[in-house]
């Protein structure tokens, strides 16, 4: 058992608009140290108080649950918690959530008259059901993904997007507790820009080349999510060779994106995703935030060794880069000439719509 570090809110405090101002790319409470700076003095290094790897590196980044198993999120105490269609679907599962599928299904019955519609009203339920009771653990956000079938579709991201929120906020859940999540499409990108322009905070995921982070942070999203393990799986596929934490091309990405943001002073928050491995996490230290799944954070937690900071937002003053051109047919080109952003973007989505499907499926044998 840890204490969560001071920099962070415990789990008892209300988290309201009122209670924090964003600052280039942070959360900061007025009256306490920012999440994401240290005082300029701090050893780079962090051995000697801390017990814990995983404490350590929270002194450096702001830790995030990739899960939606409630007990996993009380045990590592994250500030914030992501979901997906997978991890939904694997933790409807379980007998200790059937009250979430029961509540949603009660909804969906409610809501249409043809199954397919209760299908839909049903799984959305279901989603911010387990949104809202994550929301009662964490002190932050709490990401909830719009259907990966809309992946090309502004209007219906938008829409099921703004419905969401609405679940969300008629269980007494403000929408500045939510992130949104989307692919990292170009329209995905556009239907962030105008969620975000009516205070609904969006995670662009699926995000694995530089030219979809430039994008994102043109359109005012509020966080990203590159996919570290994901761009490692297809260089060790592809390239038929073995990778180092240092140069790992998950992590070369993560950090040629944050010192890209740093440079030109965008707001967006930059969370690595998808680690494959613990070298993979201790090697983006410094990073806004990174989130982790319950079994590397088990990991860190039993591990003691040194945690050194790896990304410095003020080493971004020093390097020479030039902006990326974030227009619609650069977007698509630049992405288009990267096998591997646009093969592992397409197989994203061909996955998490699989999970839909799944989850569908699900539903209606309870149903039925």
């Amino acid at each position: 058992m840890y204490t969560f570090v001071s920099t962070c809110w415990s789990s008892s405090e209300t988290f309201s608009s009122s209670s924090f101002e964003r600052q280039s790319g942070s959360f900061i409470t007025r009256r306490r140290t920012p999440l994401f700076t240290r005082p300029k003095q701090q050893v780079r290094v962090l051995s000697l108080q801390a017990i814990s790897q995983l404490e350590k590196l929270q002194k450096l980044t702001v830790i995030v649950a990739d899960t939606g198993d409630f007990e996993q999120i009380i045990k590592f105490k994250p500030t914030d918690a992501t979901t997906n269609p997978s991890l939904i679907y694997q933790a409807s599962q379980l007998p200790q959530y059937r009250h979430l599928v029961d509540d949603a299904i009660k909804y969906g019955k409610s809501q249409a008259a043809t199954a397919e519609k209760r299908i839909d009203h049903m799984r959305d339920k279901l989603f911010v059901n387990f949104g809202a009771e994550i929301s009662k653990i964490v002190p932050g956000y709490v990401s909830t993904e719009v259907d990966a079938r809309l992946s090309f579709d502004v209007e219906g991201s938008v829409q099921q997007a703004e419905k969401l929120i609405h679940l969300y906020e008629e269980i007494g859940v403000p929408k500045n507790r939510i992130l949104i999540k989307l692919a990292s499409t170009w329209e995905g990108i556009q239907a962030a820009s105008i969620l975000e322009k009516k205070g609904i905070h969006c995670n662009m995921t699926l995000l694995f080349n530089i030219c979809q982070a430039a994008s994102a942070a043109e359109a005012g999203a509020t966080l990203i999510s590159p996919f570290v393990g994901r761009i490692l799986d297809w260089y060790k596929k592809n390239k038929g060779q073995e990778y180092t934490a240092d140069n790992d091309p998950g992590v070369v990405s993560v950090k040629e994106i944050f010192y890209y943001y740093k440079k030109f002073g965008y707001p967006t928050i930059v969370m690595g995703a998808s680690f494959r491995n613990k070298d993979e996490i201790l090697a983006l230290a410094g990073c806004d935030r990174l989130t982790i799944a319950p079994k590397l954070l088990k990991e860190l937690m039993e591990s003691d060794g040194e945690v050194a900071q790896k990304l410095d937002a003020e080493e971004a003053k020093k390097k020479n880069l030039e902006r990326i051109p974030t227009d619609e047919k650069s977007f698509r080109w630049l992405l288009n000439q990267d096998p591997m952003a646009t093969e592992k973007l397409a197989e994203g989505i061909r996955s998490f719509a699989q999970d839909i499907v799944s989850l569908n499926k699900l539903l209606d044998k309870v149903l039925v």
